[in-house]
């Protein structure tokens, strides 16, 4: 994984094995930060690491 490198919702439903509305709502929620690119939205490699590190330390 490159920090700086940008995943397709696609993308990060098949890293976190979720849904598409799943994501949409991390990504409303603002738990998991997006950008938009035209029409296009995409979330930061970083930010999906860091999500899944929060929640880990989250349950601990």
């Amino acid at each position: 994984m490159h920090d700086d490198e940008l995943l397709t919702v696609p993308d990060v439903m098949k890293r976190m094995k979720l849904g598409r509305s799943t994501v949409y709502d991390l990504i409303r929620s603002r738990r998991l930060p997006s950008i938009t690119i035209g029409r296009c939205r995409r979330i930061p490699a970083r930010a999906v690491h860091d999500y899944i590190t929060n929640e880990l330390e989250a349950a601990a």
